[in-house]
C-alpha cells in the first residue's frame, strides 16, 4: 500500500509492529554472504519447513498458541562462529548451526523453550546464552549495525517497525533543508569512507551552489582488502542507507541518487534493489514521497571492481561510462561531480549515521565517540584473532580493547606484534599503540588512518616486510596509471621489495624506499596514490631491524619470505642412501653412497622434494 501521507507511516509502523508481536517465538537465520557460504540457506529452509503447521502447538513460554517466524537476517557480525541462529525471545544466539541441528533447536527451543547449550558460546568453562552477553557483542556499542542480524532484511515492515523512515518523516515535515544541513554539521559527522571529512560542510556547499540540478551518490564499492562493512549494511540493513541517501537529497535539492556497488557483491545488490521497489510502491521513495511534493528516485550502478574507482572523480567517471580515473582539482565533486553537476558523494556507513542523527539530534550523537570523532565507527577485524568479524565501537575505543576484549586475544596465544589498518591506503599500528585511541586524529599523528575500517591483526610470526610486499603489490596492480608518480613509483617500489624478500636487497635500497615512498606521497594526483606507500613506510618505521636483517643477514626469522630459507642435511642423520639427490630437479644435492649427502645453497631452489624423500629425517630447514 502506498503511504500518501505522515499519518499513513504512523499507522503503518503501528500496524508493522504488530504483526512482529504476533511472532511469539522469531527465529533469525544470518543470511549475510559469509554464513550462507557455510550452509546458511538449507537451514534456514530446514527450519521454515519445520514451523510450518506448528499452529496450536504449546510452548514453554506461555499458554498462548504458538506463531513461529521464521526470517533470513543480514550480517550478525560473529563471521567466525556462523553460520549463526538468533531465537526471540530468548535472545538464544547458536553458532556453528549445521543443517543437522534443526531438528534439535526445533524439538528442544522453539517446543520447549529451553536452550541446545552444545551450540551456545563458551569461554572458560562459561556458557552465554543470550547474544548481548557474549564478550564479543558486550563491548560494542552497534548503532549503524543495530538491526543488522535482528530483522528480515528483505521486508521494509520490519524496518518500519523498528522506527525506519520516522527520521525521513521528521526532515521533510519538521526540519528545513537548512535545518538537517545545520544539524548534521552541528553533530561533525564526518566520513566513514577513509579521509573523515565534514559531512555537513559538503552537504552545504552542494546546497549553495547556483546549479540547481545536483546528485547524491553512495560510495558502495569497498574495495580494500578483508573489508566489508558497507557490504553488511547494504546486506543487511539496506533501508537504512536509503533513507540516509533520501533526507541528503532534500537536504541539498537533489533529485536524482546513484548507489555504486561492487558487482563481487550479488547479494547486496539483489538486497537492495528489493529495498528500493519496496520503498517506491510505499512512497517512500519516488515522486511526490509522503505527500510532501518532494521527489526522488534511486538507480544501481555496478563497478568492475577497480581499486581506483573508491576515489570520488574516478567513481563518478565510472558510472557515466568512462573510464574509472581520477581528474585533478578543482574543481571538486562538490562543485562539478557526476555529469558535471554539484554532487553529495559519502560511503554507505556516512549515510547510515544520518537517520539516527535527525531521529536524536546532533547533541546525542556528540554524547558518543571523541569531541573531534563523535559517533561510531565499524571494523572488520581480521587476522591472527580468536573471533574475527565485524564490529562496531565508539571513536576513540583503544586497540587493545578490540584486539583482547572484543577480539578474543591472539590467536594460539602468541604475542601481538602489529594492526594493518584501513587497508592498502592505511599504516601499521604496534604493541606501543596498543592504547592509542582509534579516530581520526589520533592515527593521523601515528601515520595511519581509518580507512574505511579494515583491521588485520598480525602476530610475532608475521614477516613485517613480506606484508609490505603484499600491499605494494595490490596497489601497483590496481593503479589507474594516469599519474607518473604511483604508475612508475610503486612499480619501482615493489621491485625492491621483491628484491628484498628474494634476498637480493641491499641498505642502500631501504634509503630509496623511503625516498619514493615520500615522492608518492607529496605528488600522486588522488588520495589512493597518496596513500599507497603508506604500508611501506609506516613498517620501515616501525620495523626497520627486519628490513635489515632481510639485506645484511639475508635472513627472514619468521620462515616466511622462502627465498631465505636454507636446507641443510644433519650429517649424523643422513645414511647415505642418495634418495634426496636422485629426487632434486636441480642437481644441488652432491655425495658419496653411504657417506653424508651436501647440499648447494646456491644452486637450491627451495622445492622441498628433498625432505619429502629422506625417509630418515635428516633434512631440516633453517631460517
Amino acid at each position: 500500500m502506498r503511504l500518501e501521507t505522515r499519518e499513513n507511516l504512523k499507522s503503518a509502523r503501528a500496524s508493522a509492529i504488530n504483526k512482529i508481536k504476533k511472532e511469539n517465538c522469531r527465529i533469525l537465520i544470518c543470511a549475510g554472504t559469509g554464513c550462507l557460504a557455510g550452509g546458511s540457506d538449507k537451514i534456514y529452509k530446514k527450519l521454515k519447513e519445520m514451523a510450518k503447521g506448528v499452529e496450536g502447538v504449546t510452548l514453554e513460554f506461555g499458554e498462548e498458541a504458538a506463531h513461529v517466524g521464521v526470517h533470513e537476517s543480514g550480517c550478525h557480525g560473529f563471521c567466525e562462529m556462523g553460520p549463526l541462529v538468533r531465537i526471540e525471545p530468548w535472545n538464544y544466539l547458536y553458532i556453528k548451526v549445521k543443517e543437522e541441528d534443526c531438528e534439535e533447536i526445533f524439538n528442544t527451543t522453539i517446543v520447549k523453550g529451553k536452550p541446545v547449550e552444545r551450540l551456545m558460546y563458551h569461554q572458560d568453562e562459561m556458557i552465554y546464552k543470550e547474544q548481548e552477553n557474549i564478550p564479543f557483542y558486550a563491548k560494542q556499542t552497534r548503532l549503524v549495525l543495530k538491526n543488522c542480524g535482528q530483522i528480515n532484511a528483505e521486508d521494509i515492515e520490519e524496518y518500519i517497525a523498528a522506527g525506519g523512515y520516522e527520521a525521513l518523516e521528521k526532515a521533510l515535515f519538521e526540519m528545513s533543508p537548512n535545518d538537517i544541513v545545520n544539524e548534521i554539521t552541528k553533530a561533525n559527522l564526518r566520513g566513514r569512507g577513509g579521509g573523515g571529512f565534514q559531512t555537513g560542510y559538503k552537504w552545504k556547499q552542494v546546497a549553495s551552489q547556483p546549479e540547481k540540478i545536483r546528485y547524491v551518490v553512495c560510495n558502495g564499492d569497498e574495495g580494500d582488502p578483508g573489508a566489508f562493512m558497507d557490504r553488511s549494511v547494504m546486506e543487511g540493513d539496506p533501508h537504512k542507507m536509503l533513507e540516509g541517501m533520501a533526507i541528503a537529497a532534500y537536504a541539498v535539492g537533489a533529485q536524482e541518487g546513484y548507489i555504486y556497488v561492487r558487482a563481487e557483491y550479488p547479494l547486496a545488490i539483489k538486497r537492495l534493489k528489493i529495498a528500493i521497489e519496496q520503498a517506491e510502491q510505499r512512497g517512500l521513495l519516488g515522486d511526490n514521497i509522503l505527500g510532501s511534493g518532494f521527489n526522488f528516485r534511486i538507480h544501481i550502478n555496478r563497478g568492475a571492481g577497480a581499486f581506483v574507482c573508491g576515489e570520488g572523480s574516478a567513481l563518478t567517471a565510472s558510472i557515466e561510462g568512462e573510464r574509472g580515473m581520477p581528474r585533478t582539482k578543482p574543481p571538486r565533486t562538490v562543485e562539478q561531480g557526476l555529469f558535471a553537476k554539484p554532487t553529495v558523494l559519502n560511503n554507505v556507513e556516512t549515510y547510515a549515521n544520518v537517520s539516527m542523527i535527525i531521529t536524536n539530534g546532533a547533541k546525542w550523537y556528540q554524547g558518543i565517540g571523541t569531541e573531534s570523532s563523535p559517533g561510531t565507527k565499524a571494523f572488520a577485524i581480521t587476522g591472527s584473532v580468536n573471533n574475527t568479524g565485524l564490529i562496531e565501537v565508539p571513536m576513540g575505543t583503544t586497540l587493545r580493547e578490540i584486539v583482547y576484549d572484543i577480539g578474543g586475544g591472539v590467536k594460539n596465544g602468541a604475542e601481538f606484534k602489529a594492526v594493518q589498518i584501513g587497508g592498502p591506503s592505511g599504516g601499521c599500528l604496534v604493541s606501543n599503540n596498543l592504547d592509542v585511541k582509534l579516530d581520526f586524529d589520533s592515527l593521523k599523528k601515528l601515520g595511519a588512518m581509518i580507512g574505511s575500517g579494515g583491521l588485520v591483526v598480525m602476530d610475532e610470526d608475521t614477516c613485517m616486510v613480506e606484508v609490505a610486499r603484499f600491499f605494494m603489490n595490490f596497489t601497483q596492480n590496481e593503479s589507474c596509471g594516469k599519474c607518473v608518480p604511483c604508475r612508475e613509483g610503486t612499480k619501482r617500489m615493489l621491485e625492491i621489495l621483491e628484491r628484498i624478500v628474494s634476498g637480493n636487497g641491499t641498505l642502500e635500497d631501504l634509503d630509496l624506499l623511503e625516498e619514493l615512498g615520500e615522492a608518492i606521497t607529496a605528488t600522486a594526483l588522488c588520495g589512493l596514490g597518496k596513500s599507497a606507500a603508506l604500508p611501506v613506510l609506516s613498517t620501515l618505521k616501525n620495523f626497520r631491524e627486519e628490513y635489515v636483517e632481510h639485506v645484511v643477514d639475508k635472513r627472514c626469522k619468521t620462515g616466511t619470505c622462502q627465498a631465505m630459507i636454507k636446507y641443510k642435511i644433519n650429517p649424523e642423520a643422513c645414511k647415505g642412501c642418495s634418495k634426496c639427490a636422485r629426487n632434486c630437479p636441480v642437481n644441488a644435492i652432491s655425495g658419496k653412497v653411504k657417506e653424508p649427502f651436501i647440499i648447494n645453497g646456491d644452486k637450491c631452489i627451495k622445492c622441498g622434494a628433498c625432505i619429502e624423500n629422506c625417509s630418515f629425517g635428516a633434512i631440516y630447514t633453517e631460517n
